[in-house]
């Protein structure tokens, strides 16, 4: 069985709006970029030839990735009607940092998409395996190497 990739509605539209971009704009710019090269003559020593080349195999490289992440993906209902009880993927959480004594707010999203700087906190990461399945009000430990604890606040 095909391992299956949880991502959001607007993760999925990202990658491929991506994808989009490297097929449309990226693979026809690097196409130019080679013919440009290959028209100066001698390629054994040309390196703008070797530096699209390289650029090439780059865009081709992402644009595989990018194919078979987006052929596994299983979209994270994000907008479920009924009310996370418990920490999921999907739900938005609030914490209370004990040793920072700090409030912040999570988005729980599968790896693919994970982004912390933004509020997008991947689900297999120290922090959201330690919420999963928390309720609100409870207090748990962060297993990392120096482990700490947080509350959970609010679930939405």
């Amino acid at each position: 069985m095909t391992e299956r990739i949880p991502v959001t509605q607007e993760g999925l539209d990202d990658l491929n709006r991506e994808l989009r971009h490297l097929i449309d704009v990226e693979r026809p710019e690097v196409i130019e970029d080679l013919k440009a090269a290959r028209a100066q003559g001698d390629l054994s020593e040309n390196a703008d030839y070797d530096a699209a080349r390289d650029r090439q195999a780059r865009v081709e490289a992402r644009i595989r990735e990018l194919e078979a992440t987006i052929s596994k993906v299983e979209i994270i209902d994000t907008n479920s009607k009924t009310k996370h009880k418990t920490v999921s993927l999907g739900a938005t959480v609030t914490i209370f940092d004990m040793e920072l004594g700090e409030e912040e707010t999570f988005s729980i999203v599968g790896s693919v998409e994970a982004d912390p700087d933004n509020g997008k906190l991947s689900n297999v990461s120290p922090l959201a395996q330690a919420m999963l399945e928390a309720v609100e009000g409870d207090v748990v430990e962060v297993n990392v190497e120096e482990p700490y604890q947080v509350k959970v606040l609010k679930i939405k």
